[in-house]
C-alpha cells in the first residue's frame, strides 16, 4: 500500500465510522498526508461527522457526500472534485482521468509487523518534523491550529515563541 500512495497524486478517503476506527485506515491515511499527497475525502455513511485524528486529517478539505446524493450524481461531483485545478510544486495544474478509470477498493491483510504505531516525539523539540509537530497538536487537543501550522517543524514553533 506504501507503494501505491507513493506512486499516487490524490488519495480518495472513503469515511466511516469503521474507517476511523481501524488503525490500518488511519496508518494509511497518515502516511498519505505525510507524503503531501492530496486527499479528496467521500463519506459513505449515513450522518457521519469525522472526528478525532480523521477531523484532524481532512481538516477543512470539500468532501463529496454520497449519502445525500444518487449515486450518478454523487459521481459526478467526486470527478468534478479529482478534476479541480490545483497546486501543485508551485505550478497550477489539471487532473486528467481516461474515460476508462475504474476505482476499486483495496482490502489488506496485514502483519503485526505493519501496525501503525504513534511516531515518538523527540525530547528536542528542534528536532521535530512537520509530522511531530501535527501529532503533538493532535494528542494536545488543538486540531483547530493544525491548518495553521502544517508547514512548521520544531524550529519554526521555537522561532514563534521567541517571537511571542
Amino acid at each position: 500500500m506504501a507503494k501505491a500512495i507513493e506512486r499516487s497524486t490524490t488519495i480518495i478517503i472513503c469515511m466511516s465510522e469503521q474507517y476511523r476506527k481501524s488503525n490500518y485506515c488511519r496508518a494509511e491515511a497518515q502516511y498519505a498526508f505525510q507524503c503531501q499527497r492530496r486527499i479528496v475525502p467521500i463519506v459513505l455513511q449515513k450522518q457521519y461527522k469525522p472526528d478525532g485524528w480523521l477531523l484532524f486529517l481532512i481538516g477543512q478539505l470539500l468532501y463529496v457526500d454520497f449519502t445525500k446524493y444518487e449515486f450518478p450524481q454523487a459521481m459526478k461531483m467526486l470527478f468534478k472534485e479529482l478534476n479541480a485545478t490545483h497546486i501543485v510544486d508551485g505550478n497550477t495544474g489539471d487532473i486528467q482521468f481516461k474515460q476508462d478509470t475504474v476505482v476499486t477498493s483495496l482490502v489488506l491483510r496485514m502483519s503485526p509487523s505493519n501496525l501503525y504505531l504513534p511516531p515518538i516525539l523527540p525530547e528536542k523539540i528542534s528536532d521535530w518534523t512537520q509530522i511531530h509537530v501535527q501529532e503533538w497538536l493532535t494528542q494536545h487537543n488543538l486540531i483547530h491550529l493544525s491548518r495553521l501550522l502544517v508547514d512548521c517543524n520544531g524550529s519554526s514553533l521555537l522561532y514563534f515563541d521567541d517571537l511571542i
